[in-house]
């Protein structure tokens, strides 16, 4: 039984708040998840993120064919974090913990996805070809829609804090 990590890591030039309003609306995942996935939430998404949480959708990820995918909201720290979990679809398992962070400047928004392929050894021989360039494909269209939604996140580097310090001396 292998079970796989994906993790995805971005900052974004907004406050937790306008973060976490964002992305605990279960309607907003169709804007970040990329056009060909076919992405329609059938039931579910109604209201803001709360524990228990179930929400339908279909996707379609591979070669046109349409799955239906069940999620529950497991967990949920308003403002801090929240987990899905897959009840039915297209994994053995799927647990995807979303993390915000308040960082200088920003927020840090991390993804942590655990997740095991069904159908045994052909499962995991799919993997290194088909299933985990797919997902790096889709977070990393997640994070260019993120960006173009709310900026790009700029880090201060020495020269510019250099410049800052000497101007709060004088």
């Amino acid at each position: 039984m292998k079970i796989y990590t994906l993790r995805s890591v971005q900052k974004l030039p907004i406050g937790p708040e306008e973060a976490w309003n964002f992305l605990s609306v279960p309607a907003n995942l169709k804007t970040i998840t990329p056009d060909y996935m076919g992405f329609e939430i059938l039931s579910g998404a109604d209201r803001p993120m709360y524990s228990g949480q179930i929400i339908q959708y279909i996707v379609t990820p591979v070669a046109g064919i349409k799955t239906k995918w069940v999620t529950e909201i497991t967990h949920v720290k308003e403002g801090e974090y929240f987990v899905d979990e897959q009840r039915f679809g297209p994994y053995a398992l799927w647990h995807h913990k979303h993390f915000i962070k308040p960082i200088k400047g920003g927020v840090e928004m991390e993804d942590i996805i655990d997740y095991k392929l069904p159908f045994g050894i052909i499962g995991q021989m799919a993997h290194p070809f088909l299933v985990k360039p797919k997902l790096k494909e889709i977070f990393d269209y997640r994070k260019k829609k993120l960006t173009d939604l709310f900026g790009e996140f700029k880090e201060q580097n020495e020269q510019d804090k250099r410049v800052l310090k000497k101007d709060i001396l004088n």
